[in-house]
């Protein structure tokens, strides 16, 4: 018989993550990996995709005027939520930026914002001062006159930390194509290393042991793995409906650590008695443990 162990839930912090990808060389695509800073709190020196959590700056009118190809109305019914959806978007931005380099924006005359030569010198030089807490992101923005391309953004999955962990988090998942004119590089900090891979090529050097995944992460790689191309991805991303909100629910027996999502036999007693250690040290053990069998499963 499965134990769990209770813990009054934490109320999850919005966040969002962004799956950049771009056409590979041969054939397919790949998608940008960034990895955790070893010391991080939360399952440090894993690969995950750019992103965070959503800043009270992120939302509100002057983040709005900021943006084209999507208003918070909008957003805020793709999300599903009543008011502040646009906030999801600008946020994946701004982290994308901050912790990779790459920023999609575009000029007032709507070409696409382009980091090549003294652009990308003086970028540089804004990014650190953004990180450095020394300059706003949207003011950033503003000061270059660009405009951030949240229509180029669209909604793919949503999960949510399992009630119990000592950290939680809504986040909620989005796809966008690279700009051509730009290049990724790991802001040394937050995240030490980036990478470009193929989906199926991450999933593979997981089960090998070389790089850590977490389970939303191999699970959003094996959902985008099906498509052939960007162009297949983001089609699909544009025209889906409405997006589930993942929680899964974790159980720890003699047997080790058990997730379930919903619809597994358990889900419903899990959720009642409720799943995870309380310790981040002991949170972080499970997430590797089930994040080891799942890639196993799928193999």
């Amino acid at each position: 018989m499965e134990e769990t162990i209770a813990q009054a839930p934490l109320e999850p912090r919005p966040a969002a993550t962004v799956m950049l990808v771009r056409d590979a060389p041969d054939h397919g695509f790949q998608v940008l990996m960034v990895k955790r800073n070893l010391n991080s709190d939360f399952v440090g020196g894993a690969y995950v995709f750019p992103g965070g959590g959503v800043d009270l700056v992120d939302g509100g009118a002057e983040a709005e005027a900021f943006c084209r190809g999507r208003n918070d109305g909008e957003a805020s019914s793709i999300l599903g939520v009543p008011q502040g959806g646009l906030a999801y978007w600008v946020a994946v931005l701004r982290e994308l930026f901050e912790e990779a380099g790459i920023l999609l924006a575009t000029h007032s005359d709507g070409t696409p914002l382009e980091l090549t030569g003294e652009t990308a010198r003086r970028f540089v030089e804004l990014r650190a001062a953004i990180n450095n807490k020394e300059r706003r992101f949207l003011d950033v923005v503003a000061e270059e006159n660009l405009t951030l391309d949240v229509g180029g953004l669209h909604y793919f999955a949503h999960w949510i930390t399992p009630e119990g962990a000592p950290r939680r988090y809504d986040t909620r998942f989005f796809v966008a194509t690279a700009p051509l004119h730009q290049t990724a590089a790991h802001d040394a900090s937050e995240v030490i290393a980036d990478e470009w891979i193929t989906p199926d090529d991450a999933l593979r050097r997981h089960r090998e042991g070389d790089i850590e995944l977490i389970f939303p992460t191999i699970r959003n790689l094996q959902a985008i793995s099906r498509f052939a191309s960007v162009e297949e991805l983001i089609t699909a991303a544009e025209t889906a409906g409405s997006v589930p909100a993942i929680l899964p629910r974790i159980t720890v027996s003699d047997k080790g650590v058990r997730i379930l999502l919903p619809g597994d036999p358990g889900y419903d007693e899990a959720f009642q008695t409720g799943s995870l250690p309380g310790q981040t040290g002991d949170f972080n053990a499970a997430v590797r443990q089930i994040a080891s069998s799942a890639n196993q499963e799928s193999e």
